[in-house]
């Protein structure tokens, strides 16, 4: 599941693959996590879930709001609740770009992949615009016809 990037020294634990699917992404941004002990072990672990995550600012602060880190066992009654609600570690400038954005254009703000850097946990987050259906579907069919592309000319090569 972890994929590790050694030149960049940066192990992607988690990636929001449905963001891409229900999104046009714009602007990405890199965000810190306030985390605790049990979250960052079972972070190392790889097991999160960005799924159904978004986030929110509340009194000038960015929050990740129902990202799923998984209850670490060992840690027993020191554990965290697995959805609770963690604070991004941005600039203020950074906020108020993003929050500027986000209301001017009515745009939301995804998380896109969860990654440990130099042994930090970090976010990237994009501001995003949702899809509508038939965009979804087109850009299904453009992947598939790629894809076949790919095989044609991979089968004509051989």
């Amino acid at each position: 599941m972890a994929q590790i990037n050694a030149k960049e020294g940066i192990k992607v634990v988690a990636t929001n693959r449905k963001a891409t699917h229900d999104y046009f992404i714009s602007d990405r941004f890199e965000a810190g996590l306030v985390l605790r002990g049990s979250e960052i072990k079972s972070i190392r672990a790889g097991r999160v879930n960005l799924r159904e995550s978004y986030v929110r600012e509340e009194r000038g602060e960015m929050w990740l709001v129902n990202a799923h880190i998984a209850v670490y066992d060992p840690a027993s009654r020191d554990n965290h609740a697995p959805t609770r609600p963690r604070k991004l570690l941005l600039h203020r400038k950074e906020i108020a770009r993003l929050l500027e954005k986000a209301q001017q254009k009515g745009l939301t703000i995804v998380p896109l992949r969860l990654y440990l850097s130099k042994g930090r946990a970090k976010i990237e987050i994009a501001l995003a615009k949702g899809k509508r259906q038939y965009d979804k579907r087109q850009a299904m069919a453009k992947r598939d016809s790629d894809r076949e592309i790919a095989r044609a000319l991979a089968a004509k090569s051989k």
